[in-house]
């Protein structure tokens, strides 16, 4: 290995554990590893920023201004009334959902299908008393198995297809990867259906009411006189109450000392963590209170559960900055943490992806500042808008994705798609530019050239030499499953693009040295990069359905063993028998 392979080798593996970390955020390891890579002499000065004239970066850019108008149509609302009606079992429903979700997410990418039908499955876990956990995780895995189906359906396949044309002279055609991906699609909607059935299993069919999840918040509140939580010391709480305290704030300071010394007070306030229903049960018995909120006699108050979404401009933001919501009279009451790190007091707390908030204020008010930071709530907070074309804009995006499906570049047809939709005034571009999901875009842009170096400084040569001193990948059989293993062995931990990016020079070489077209090596790195059901953060949609499900870390092994397995073989015995 020459001294520059070794180095690339060493700015991947960093970069790959930054990522799994997650403690910085994507688009600064990317930069950082991009400006890393000219200082280490990997590609010129003129290589630095081609990412971003990259056709798959525009293609996706062109994909997330779409999905800005489709998801504002609330086209798919409507059908939560017929799903009632027509009289399909709990698996009926969960599995036609899924399957509404991956028939979306073929067409655009995984986060857009998942925030369009994500309203729908909640109001229908509402309507028919089917738990969220039932829900949740099927429509969040169903949007990443409908990725599988067509080039635009996630970048990883777009990523593989222009490695292909790069190669060859020709990349994938639009449903090239349904031979693969969309029997593997089918199956594993079905399959996640009947697993969370079996592992969220509803606690009782005949209530009236469907039971809410279980989910664990962090407030921060009064303790007034006669509360029952005076004389307890917080070591009591969690056995006596059900709450597990985490600051003790007296006269504007915090009181330090042992748990089992520190003995809560009248007019004391409390930062605490515990289920929602434990907080509720104090607050009914006036054993804890909020602030008075100036709003809260106002008939149109409202409290809403909104979720941070991978775009959403609070990303990063510590409570007491959110000038989004205070300047508008909303405050936040509660937070639902996916980091369980809680220093400081409630307003000390910094928003991560998948948080939910519980915001308590006009109901216009609300509604206004969650679209302001982009922000989905989990509940409507104003009466839908008139619906009266709003099939027409999936109307204009059939049309381009027609086109591009007989031969029409999809950057091109997305392109003449965005001036469709802006003539009539159904996007705003200026508007809709600002609110794109930047980070998504620069992390994809600043790996591009990072990806290409794997092959330029022949690191990918060297790599197939070494697997295959212990796997003959000369087979294409043995090379084509090993590519699927790493594929899927990486994408829990990092995203399914720069899996993509990583492997596709190793996959090329595969062919090469086995004598084989790569095509059937490119679709096993897109398919396994986009079958991540193991982590809650190898993916976007599974860090939102773990916050929005009340899932547990080890809930993604329970349920995705299972299909991670089938979708192994699955993969293989579908490439063996339509691309070797």
């Amino acid at each position: 290995m020459t001294l520059e392979q070794a180095a690339l080798l060493i700015l991947l593996v960093a970069m790959l554990f930054l990522f799994s970390l997650d403690r910085l955020r994507m688009e600064v390891i990317s930069i950082g590893g991009l400006l890393a890579g000219y200082v280490l002499g990997l590609y010129p000065a003129d290589g630095i920023f081609a990412g971003f004239a990259n056709p798959v970066v525009i293609t996706v850019v062109e994909i997330l201004l779409i999905v800005q108008v489709l998801a504002r149509t609330k086209l798919f609302d409507r059908l939560a009334e017929r799903f009632v009606a027509s009289g399909f079992s709990h698996f009926g429903v969960i599995t036609a959902v899924s399957a509404l979700t991956g028939i979306i997410s073929v067409f655009m990418n995984n986060i857009g299908a998942f925030a369009i039908t994500l309203p729908l499955a909640l109001r229908l876990s509402t309507l028919m008393s089917i738990p969220r956990r039932q829900f949740v995780m099927p429509i969040s895995f169903a949007a990443l198995l409908g990725g599988l189906v067509s080039l635009i359906g996630t970048p990883a396949n777009l990523l593989v297809s222009d490695a292909l044309e790069k190669a060859t002279g020709k990349g994938f055609r639009f449903f090239d990867f349904a031979y693969v991906g969309l029997p593997v699609a089918i199956a594993g909607i079905m399959l996640i259906a009947l697993i969370v059935q079996r592992l969220f299993a509803e606690p009782d069919e005949t209530a009236e009411t469907p039971t809410p999840p279980i989910r664990r918040i962090v407030v921060e509140r009064s303790i007034p006189e006669h509360s029952s939580l005076i004389g307890a010391t917080l070591a009591q709480c969690p056995e006596r109450f059900g709450i597990q305290p985490h600051a003790l704030i007296r006269g504007g300071t915090f009181v330090f000392g042992p748990l089992e010394q520190s003995v809560i007070q009248p007019n004391d306030i409390l930062l605490a963590q515990g289920a929602d229903s434990a907080f509720a049960d104090l607050a009914a018995s006036q054993a804890l209170v909020a602030d008075a909120h100036p709003h809260g006699l106002q008939p149109d108050f409202t409290s809403i559960e909104a979720v941070v979404m991978p775009e959403s401009t609070v990303v990063g933001s510590r409570i007491a900055s959110l000038e989004v919501f205070r300047n508008r009279g909303v405050t936040v009451s509660a937070l639902s943490m996916r980091s369980p790190r809680i220093e400081g007091r409630f307003a000390d707390l910094q928003l991560s992806i998948g948080d939910i908030l519980v915001l308590d204020g006009p109901k216009a008010a609300v509604a206004e500042a969650l679209e302001e930071c982009e922000c989905l709530p989990l509940a409507s907070t104003a009466p839908p808008p008139a619906s009266t074309a709003s099939w027409r804009p999936f109307a204009i995006f059939a049309c381009g994705v027609a086109a591009s499906a007989f031969g029409l570049r999809p950057d091109i047809a997305l392109a003449f798609v965005l001036l469709a939709l802006a003539l009539p005034g159904y996007l705003n571009i200026r508007h809709a530019m600002a609110d794109l999901n930047w980070p998504i875009i620069i992390m994809l842009a600043a790996m591009i050239p990072i990806g290409q170096a794997v092959a330029t400084t022949g690191m990918a040569e060297t790599i197939a030499t070494w697997l295959s001193l212990v796997f003959p990948i000369v087979n294409p059989l043995w090379g084509i499953a090993l590519v699927l293993f790493l594929a899927m062995a990486l994408t829990p931990f990092v995203n399914n693009a720069t899996v993509a990016i990583v492997l596709t020079p190793i996959a090329l070489e595969f062919a090469r040295a086995g004598e084989q077209p790569p095509q059937a090596y490119l679709i096993a790195v897109a398919a396994g990069a986009s079958q991540d059901f193991l982590t809650p953060f190898g993916h976007h949609n599974n860090t939102l359905s773990m916050s929005i499900g009340s899932y547990r870390f080890r809930d993604f092994q329970r349920a995705g063993w299972p299909l991670t397995l089938a979708g192994y073989i699955l993969t293989l015995i579908l490439i063996t028998v339509f691309w070797l």
